[in-house]
C-alpha cells in the first residue's frame, strides 16, 4: 500500500484564530494531514483490531489491505481533490437490553478506515476544547471517571438527580445544526465535503436504499465524534448555569440540592435541547428522582455514597449466561466455559469497579450452579458413577441421584458442591468476577455453591 506523506507546509497546517465559541477553526490543508502515511497505518491497525461486520460490498476486514495496496492511489486523489463519494450504510437492528430496537448503521470496511483517518486528525484538534464534565468517547476518559464525578456531587450534598434521556438522539441529530459546527472548526471545503457526505450517505434496509436527512449512525468511527460535538453545545450552556453534571454520550446527569430544583432545571434543559439544538427529550424515561433510584451508566449510586451494579445490568448478565447454558448440545462444559469466557471478563472489567463487592460473589456462585446444572443435566443416568469418580461418598451419590429434585435445586447440593467445588471452574478457565485466594478458591461457600 503507497501512502505517500502529503506536502502541506507548516502554515498550511496550524491551528489559528477563535470563533468566540471555544471552538478553533483549523485552518489549511486538513485533507493532507488525514492522508499521510503514519495517520492512515494507525487508522488500518485500529480497524483490523476493531473488526465488525462487513458493509453493503461485503468486504471483510481481513481484505483492507490487500485492497488498499491496490487501489489506494486512486482513493486517496478522490480525498485530496473532494471528490470522495461514501457508500451506503447497512442499516441493522438491534434489540436493546431494556427493550426496543436499535439502530446501526455498518459503514464498509474502507468507509471505516477514511473516517478512522479522519476521526484522528480532528479528536486531536478539537477534544481540548471539550468540556471536563464529558466523559464518553475521548481519550484517557471513561464511565468510571463519570461515576466518580457523579458521587463526588452526592458527598457534597447534591443528592437529587435530573436524569436525561434523548430520545433517538443518533437517529436524531439535526445535519444543519451539526454541519454549522463543524465549520466553526473545520475550514478545508474538502473535510466539511466528506463529513456532510458521510451524514447524507444513505442506508440500505434489506434490500432497499433509503436517504438520510437526519442523524448519524451508531457503526461509524466519526459518529461518536459528532454527537460529542454537538452535546458539547449542552455542556457549555450547563457550565454557564452553574450545574454540577456528568455526561457520557447521550447521558447526561445533572445534580441538584432538592426536587423544586430539579424540576425547574429539567425544564430549562428540555427548553434548550428543543430550540437551540433541535433535541428532544423522552419524557416517559427522564425523570427527576433520587440517585439510588436510577441508573447511570450500568451502577446504582447508594444513599451512602457508593456505586453498585444496578438490578438491571445484574439481569442482562444472567440472561447472557443462561443463553450460554440453557441447553447442554452434546457441548462440552470446558467449550461452554471457553465461549463465556471474554464475556466474562468484560463484565468483570466494567463492572468490578464496583464499591459493593457482595454481588460479585453472588453472580460467581451463581455462574458456578449454572455450570453445575448445565453438568448434571448432561451426566443424565451416569450422574451416580460420576459423583463417585470424584470422591462423593456412596450414600450421598446415591441419594443425589435419586432425588426427585431437578437439575437447579441439585446444582447446590453438598454433592456437586463437593464433586465440582469452585476450583474445577478455575482449572477449566472460568474467570472469577471477584478476585479470590486459593485458600477460597478450595472451599464451597456456607449456602454450598
Amino acid at each position: 500500500m503507497s501512502m505517500n506523506q502529503g506536502n502541506a507546509s507548516d502554515q498550511d497546517e496550524t491551528v489559528v484564530g477563535e470563533t468566540g465559541k471555544d471552538a478553533p477553526v483549523v485552518c489549511g490543508n486538513l485533507m493532507e494531514r488525514v492522508v499521510e502515511r503514519g495517520n492512515l497505518i494507525a487508522a488500518l491497525r485500529k480497524v483490523e483490531r476493531n473488526g465488525g461486520s462487513p458493509g453493503i460490498d461485503g468486504m471483510a476486514v481481513e481484505e483492507l489491505r490487500d485492497y488498499l495496496r491496490e487501489h489506494w492511489p486512486e482513493i486517496k486523489g478522490e480525498l485530496l481533490r473532494g471528490e470522495y463519494k461514501p457508500m451506503p450504510v447497512k442499516r441493522v437492528e438491534i434489540p436493546k437490553p431494556g427493550g426496543g430496537i436499535r439502530c446501526l448503521g455498518i459503514p464498509t470496511v474502507l468507509d471505516r478506515f477514511i473516517q478512522q483517518a479522519t476521526l484522528q486528525i480532528l479528536q486531536v484538534q478539537w477534544d481540548g476544547g471539550f468540556s471536563d464534565h464529558s466523559f464518553g468517547f475521548r481519550p484517557g476518559r471513561s464511565a468510571h471517571q463519570a461515576i466518580e464525578r457523579a458521587l463526588s456531587y452526592l458527598r457534597k450534598g447534591y443528592r437529587w438527580v435530573v436524569d436525561i434521556d434523548l430520545e433517538k438522539f443518533f437517529d436524531r441529530v439535526n445535519h444543519d445544526k451539526l454541519m454549522s459546527l463543524v465549520k466553526e472548526r473545520v475550514s478545508d471545503i474538502r473535510v466539511l465535503r466528506l463529513i456532510n457526505r458521510y451524514l447524507n450517505s444513505g442506508a440500505i434496509i434489506g434490500n432497499v436504499y433509503h436517504p438520510t436527512g437526519e442523524g448519524t449512525p451508531q457503526g461509524g468511527p466519526l459518529s461518536p465524534l459528532l454527537a460529542n460535538l454537538l452535546l458539547d453545545r449542552l455542556d457549555k450552556e450547563l457550565e454557564r448555569r452553574g450545574h454540577r453534571f456528568a455526561r457520557y454520550a447521550d447521558d447526561c446527569n445533572i445534580y441538584v440540592r432538592s426536587k423544586r430544583a430539579g424540576q425547574r432545571v429539567m425544564a430549562g434543559v428540555t427548553r434548550y435541547l428543543s430550540q437551540k439544538l433541535r433535541l428532544k427529550v423522552n419524557a416517559l424515561k427522564s425523570a427527576v428522582a433520587r440517585p439510588w433510584q436510577r441508573t447511570f451508566l450500568g451502577f446504582t449510586l447508594t444513599y451512602s455514597c457508593k456505586s453498585v451494579v444496578s438490578g438491571k445490568a445484574v439481569k442482562r448478565f444472567k440472561e447472557e449466561v443462561r443463553r450460554h447454558t440453557f441447553r447442554t448440545r452434546g457441548v462440552s462444559v470446558k467449550n461452554v466455559v471457553s465461549t463465556m469466557r471474554r464475556y466474562l471478563l468484560g463484565w468483570k472489567a466494567y463492572f468490578g469497579f464496583c464499591e459493593s463487592r457482595s454481588i460479585l460473589k453472588e453472580l460467581d456462585s451463581w455462574v458456578r450452579r449454572r455450570l453445575r446444572c448445565y453438568l448434571w443435566k448432561q451426566w443424565g443416568k451416569g450422574g451416580y458413577h460420576e459423583l463417585r469418580r470424584r470422591g462423593v461418598s456412596r450414600d450421598l451419590a446415591w441419594n443425589t441421584a435419586k432425588s426427585a429434585h431437578g437439575p437447579w435445586r441439585l446444582s447446590r447440593s453438598p454433592a456437586l458442591a463437593f464433586a465440582l467445588p469452585a476450583r474445577y471452574f478455575a482449572s477449566i478457565g472460568l474467570p472469577s468476577l471477584q478476585e479470590m485466594t486459593m485458600g477460597q478458591l478450595n472451599q464451597p461457600n456456607r449456602r454450598g455453591t
